[in-house]
């Protein structure tokens, strides 16, 4: 059989491709689908042909082409990003199908049906770093069309591309003020866009104070709603600048779904008398026009910051456990990825037990089966794997922990800057008891979303495990100050108890765990400990009992006698065993636990 033999040319290279491509497709698969193609149809291949481009291959959301001419890859990129401004014109900006593109001049591998090599390299690189709407181009790009082309491009610097390049931008705006495309606007696609599931605009909060400069709170807390919840995974917020557009008018909630393609909206108030304020927010499902949750938050302005930053917080953490609820609730016609992985996340959200940790499982393997690639569906895959193990309701620990690590290092290699995605690392850390390893990923956690109440907690207990035992409790009270609701708030307390134990402030440890008690009520190791700090202070018969209920609860004999414990359970640094020796321990032989 003969083989083609590759040649080697220097040709014009553009990469593109649609910005959000894997979200618009999750939203409305059909519907962005029809889009696209109506775009390559009625502007986008046209305009290769016109400028005597090759199309060498096509990917569901992008393209390679090659242009014998540098002059007509730049131009044919310029008049297609310009001629989608005029597509569209209805659909909010989240929800337009846009393109980044990029153009490389370079020597290349080609074959009959593709090309290989830097220069290809290079330009889908320069693509990657183009602003939606906008071009890159390298600089040998630029000098060969400067004087060619009346385009004006920005110097981006020196960029590491495959090898360090100069980078220049033609960006939106500059594009935007060319002559109008003459290719004829694409026809409109009949099919209406879906409102993704998590979407949701955050309108101006009302000024109610009776001093109108009082309006810059109100939009403080306005704007800082909107990059909290801009930080909750599969989230697409509005933007602010969209949403101020909005201010003062009386609009229709149906009307603002619809206009913004949002399923959510949430308004509010902001009332300043003295020095109290009071905030209030409502989330409302723009679909019905039904109310889904509301509350009311006062506080005082002594350090209006740091109230803004604690009020937002809060409805930021209870927005995403409320929306994960309502969205697993629904019941779609059928299942796709995003819905299984919210129905796991509201399974694994619940007090848990074994039963819920495989349904979680089940839920976050389907959305894997049906998105392979999906960086979300690997993350809580691999966190709900990994805190099986932690919670020890894993029946096959090496295996979980084993298949938790690799979907974390795949999940990382596609997103490395997700706070999911590292949260999920260091559970998987933490299950394999690596806790000083796992303290960078949960403080890289808090640097991506400063309101993870669970990245807290996590950090919380990976100082207690590592001797830092003076730095566990404000931890843990910022988790509890940001999400007081949340359903599995019962071991927060509990290791606010443990700290308390260990110090040996028994009263305090007592009530802590009382609290943990009250809240998880069927937790052995909340009855555990219990039981010891009652022995601790002389309550012994209160010890027994709740010692009893914890080894009737456990099932098994993880509470039968001090050296089991032991073996069975994690007690972190010598500086923490040696504190859980002389009290934990102490208590429970006084509870009435044997050696052996």
């Amino acid at each position: 059989m003969a083989t083609a033999t590759a040649t080697r040319r220097l040709t014009a290279i553009l990469a593109a491709d649609v910005v959000g491509y894997s979200r618009l497709m999750g939203a409305d698969e059909e519907g962005t689908h029809e889009r696209v193609t109506v775009y390559l149809r009625e502007l986008i291949e046209p305009k290769f042909r016109e400028h005597r481009g090759r199309v060498v291959k096509t990917t569901g959301d992008g393209m390679l082409v090659e242009f014998a001419s540098v002059v007509d890859a730049v131009r044919c990129a310029v008049e297609i990003q310009r001629g989608m401004i005029d597509r569209e014109p209805e659909v909010h900006g989240e929800r337009r199908i846009r393109f980044r593109i990029g153009v490389n001049l370079g020597d290349v591998i080609a074959e009959e049906h593709d090309i290989f090599g830097d220069g290809v390299n290079i330009a889908a690189r320069l693509e990657a770093l183009a602003e939606p709407d906008g071009i890159c181009v390298s600089r040998v790009v630029r000098d060969q069309v400067r004087d060619r082309l009346d385009y004006t491009f920005a110097d981006m610097g020196e960029q590491k591309v495959k090898r360090p390049v100069r980078v220049y931008a033609l960006r939106p705006e500059a594009i935007a003020e060319l002559p109008a495309s003459s290719a004829p606007p694409a026809k409109a696609v009949p099919r209406p866009v879906v409102a993704p599931r998590l979407s949701i605009v955050v309108l101006p909060f009302a000024n109610l104070s009776n001093d109108p400069e009082q309006q810059y709170f109100a939009d403080g807390i306005t704007q800082d709603l909107t990059a909290d919840l801009s930080r909750i995974a599969d989230m697409l917020v509005i933007s602010r600048n969209t949403a101020f557009t909005y201010r003062s008018k009386l609009v229709d909630t149906r009307q603002i779904g619809r206009e913004l393609c949002v399923r959510y909206v949430l308004e509010g108030s902001v009332q300043r008398s003295g020095n109290r304020v009071r905030v209030t927010a409502q989330l409302i499902d723009a679909e019905t026009d039904a109310h889904v949750w509301a509350e009311r938050f006062n506080g005082d302005t002594n350090d209006l910051f740091a109230l803004q930053d604690e009020i937002t917080s809060r409805i930021a953490v209870t927005l995403d456990l409320e929306l994960v609820a309502r969205e697993a609730a629904r019941a779609p016609e059928h299942s796709d990825p995003l819905d299984y992985i919210f129905r796991g996340r509201a399974t694994v959200s619940n007090p848990q037990s074994r039963a819920r940790y495989a349904e979680a499982i089940g839920m976050f393997e389907h959305a894997l089966a049906l998105d392979p690639h999906s960086v979300s569906a690997r993350s809580w895959l691999a966190l709900t794997l990994a805190n099986r193990v932690i919670n020890q309701m894993s029946d096959t620990t090496s295996t979980d922990t084993a298949r938790a690590e690799g979907l974390v290092g795949q999940a990382l290699a596609s997103s490395p800057r997700s706070a999911t995605v590292h949260f999920a690392k260091g559970e998987v850390l933490r299950a394999q008891r690596r806790y000083a390893e796992a303290i960078p990923e949960y403080e890289t956690v808090l640097a991506f979303d400063r309101n993870s109440a669970w990245g807290l907690y996590a950090l919380g207990h990976c100082k207690l495990m590592t001797g830092s035992i003076e730095e566990v409790i404000p931890l843990i009270e910022q988790a509890i100050r940001l999400s007081p609701r949340e359903p599995m708030i019962g071991v927060r307390y509990y290791l606010i108890g443990t700290v308390h134990l260990l110090q040996s402030h028994t009263d305090e440890a007592i009530v802590w765990f009382e609290k943990a008690r009250s809240a998880m009520p069927t937790a052995p190791f909340v009855r555990s400990h219990l039981a010891s700090t009652y022995a601790l202070r002389g309550e012994t018969e209160r010890a027994a009992a709740e010692l009893a209920e914890a080894r009737r609860l456990a099932g098994d004999d993880s509470f039968s006698s001090i050296a089991r414990m032991r073996a069975r359970g994690s007690w972190g640094a010598p500086k923490t065993r040696a504190l859980f020796d002389s009290t934990h321990f102490v208590g429970l032989r006084k509870a009435g636990m044997t050696e052996e």
